[in-house]
């Protein structure tokens, strides 16, 4: 490691201002920060010590979303070899799985970077560290059989319109995440719906068992194949069901919320009333009923779809979501009431978290907005209370 900051600090001169290399500092820095802890520090003004910079930040959300992650390449040759009949070792199934998931990550990972770093080179910014986990998300919420040309395109929409065209990092209103599952789901619909592109080679036929669906279990409940046994309530736990490759596991899903939940990365509260909110709203519907999607368990809406991913990696994304303590509360809730109410009340968008998510980021801002001014107004009148009674 000593040999390699070495080499670093004696390149670096040609990097900095006045080298013939200057001209690609924002790069230079990016590789630096990534191998290296930043030596800068705050040198005048109050600020807050803290050892949590972005880049730890973000690495901890990556190691968050690697139980998911791992379980979703597992579970995309699982799927794929059930759906032809064929036991295939732990190994094969992986290994499969992994040649489908693998350059999906590695073209979200170069077309995002790449973008992020020509921005960065253009403004002459330093290139922030946010992608990291952006370029993880945006092929976790994707079928395993997306074309990866049309990947590309949607991680491109994303990084430009999603946060480019806001000043970048920290300055987005969207997810990009979203967007670009959002700008496969509207630009290319039948390749992120139906029953046959969850599963990968299904599209393809390639010796598909008589009788084999690939039907999610949203795609059931729309056909009121309710309600589910118990080994299927437990496959939507466990996470052996077709589905996006990250979003399938329940329990991988936990694991990841319990890290972040215990770096303080992500707030709980955000997580909670998300989950509050969409299990009220089910329930709600159950005493009115009317179709398969308000007659069946509250609780299968939590199971179902990217309900536990969104609330979990989605909502809480600190850059998009509301920021103070009792908004967090109300903006997760309301996504939570708004994933369901899609589901149920539209059956066109199945998967209501993605849309839930995107609407309330556009009022997180406003969330805060008058949740500041509330607290303003109690302070006031707490003050004005206090001069009365003295």
């Amino acid at each position: 490691m000593n040999a390699l900051r070495k080499f670093v600090d004696s390149v670096k001169p040609n990097f900095e201002k006045g080298g013939k290399l200057h001209f690609l500092h924002s790069t230079f820095d990016a590789f630096e920060t990534f191998l290296f802890v930043p030596n800068t520090v705050s040198v005048k003004g109050a600020h807050i010590r803290d050892s949590i910079d972005m880049k730890r930040t973000m690495i901890v959300v990556c190691t968050a979303l690697l139980p998911a992650l791992l379980f979703g390449i597992w579970n995309v040759g699982f799927q794929h070899f059930l759906s032809i009949n064929q036991e295939v070792g732990f190994w094969g199934v992986f290994g499969f799985g992994l040649g489908k998931v693998l350059p999906m990550i590695v073209v979200s990972y170069v077309v995002g970077l790449g973008i992020e770093f020509a921005a960065a080179q253009i403004r002459g910014h330093e290139v922030n560290e946010g992608f990291l986990v952006t370029g993880l998300l945006i092929p976790m919420v994707m079928p395993a059989d997306l074309p990866l040309w049309m990947l590309a395109l949607a991680t491109a929409f994303a990084v430009v319109i999603g946060k480019e065209v806001f000043g970048g990092t920290g300055m987005n209103i969207f997810n990009p995440a979203l967007l670009a599952r959002a700008f496969v789901f509207f630009s290319y619909p039948s390749f992120i719906s139906g029953d046959k592109i969850w599963i990968a080679g299904l599209t393809k036929g390639e010796g598909v068992v008589d009788g084999f669906s690939g039907a999610t279990p949203l795609a059931k409940a729309m056909l009121e194949q309710l309600p589910f046994s118990a080994m299927e309530t437990q496959n939507m736990i466990l996470g052996t069901i077709p589905g996006a490759i990250g979003e399938t596991s329940k329990l991988a899903i936990l694991l990841g919320a319990a890290l972040l939940i215990f770096t303080g990365i992500a707030s709980w509260r955000i997580m909670l009333s998300v989950v509050a909110g969409g299990y009220l709203t089910g329930l709600l519907f159950n005493a009115v009923g009317g179709n398969a999607y308000m007659d069946m368990p509250a609780y299968y809406h939590l199971l179902m779809g990217g309900f536990a991913f969104g609330a979990v990696f989605m909502a809480t994304d600190p850059v998009t979501a509301s920021q103070t303590n009792r908004g967090k509360w109300i903006y997760g809730f309301i996504i939570g009431v708004m994933a369901v109410v899609i589901r149920v009340l539209n059956p066109a968008y199945p998967e209501g978290m993605m849309l839930a998510i995107l609407l309330m980021n556009a009022f997180a801002p406003l969330i805060d907005y008058y949740v500041v001014q509330g607290n303003i107004k109690r302070r006031e009148k707490r003050a004005l209370l206090k001069v009365q009674s003295s």
